[in-house]
């Protein structure tokens, strides 16, 4: 189960600030069921923004759209034709959700409608992983979708450390470093100047390595050995 809350208005609005035809994506399981990104919430944004910008006499298109699970691509392939004609999106999904749905629409700009407070995500039957820290403050609107305080295990939120090595992690070389793919996916929406932003220090009272859990019953399936 995950637990979110919306944005402040205020932030939100500024988000989509520059944009003239937004799309809002709403999930109907956990934020659904929290009251915060359901289909209600994707209503009451959409009327609350289309009723702020209106009296500013600016002209906002709005679409919306409410998924079963925006962390589950079964669910999201579907949208691929649909969210091409807008500028960009607001998802009212957990992080996990918003990172997913980021991996299909890469070159719009995708902005958290929430902020989360625990989070994982379904790649398989039995096969989670982590996502999202649950850190209630969302950075992925400047991240390209892809959470530095999750994917880098140093939780970096400024760039990329100075023991990155061709584009691989210093901890992991397995592993590509977070912060490389960030700058690809920035380059690609034509968003490289958010790399410019410098981010507030964020208190770390947790681990920010990534995770994965595999259920025991699937562990043989993917060959997890205790």
């Amino acid at each position: 189960m995950i637990i979110a809350e919306r944005k402040p208005f205020a932030e939100i609005k500024a988000m989509v600030a520059p944009y003239k035809k937004i799309l809002i994506i709403g999930c109907g399981t956990c934020v659904a069921v929290c009251l915060a990104g359901g289909e209600k919430e994707v209503g009451l944004l959409a009327s609350q923004l289309k009723l702020a910008l209106g009296l500013e006499d600016k002209r906002l298109e709005i679409g919306e759209i409410t998924v079963e699970r925006q962390c589950d691509l079964e669910f999201l392939r579907p949208l691929c034709d649909f969210t091409a004609d807008y500028e960009a999106i607001i998802s009212m999904a957990c992080g996990a959700g918003v990172q997913y749905l980021k991996q299909l629409c890469y070159l719009q700009p995708i902005f958290p409608g929430v902020n989360t407070s625990f989070i994982g995500v379904n790649n398989e039957p039995g096969y989670y992983t982590e996502r999202c820290r649950a850190c209630n403050h969302c950075y992925l609107g400047l991240t390209g979708g892809i959470c530095p305080v999750t994917m880098c295990p140093k939780g970096l939120l400024n760039g990329p450390c100075g023991g990155t090595i061709q584009g691989r992690c210093e901890a992991d070389p397995e592993k590509e470093c977070a912060w490389s793919k960030i700058y690809h996916r920035l380059e690609l929406e034509g968003s490289l100047d958010k790399m410019r932003r410098i981010m507030p220090l964020h208190p770390h009272d947790r681990s920010t390595t990534p995770g994965t859990v595999i259920h025991p019953a699937f562990k043989r399936r993917y060959g997890a050995h205790e």
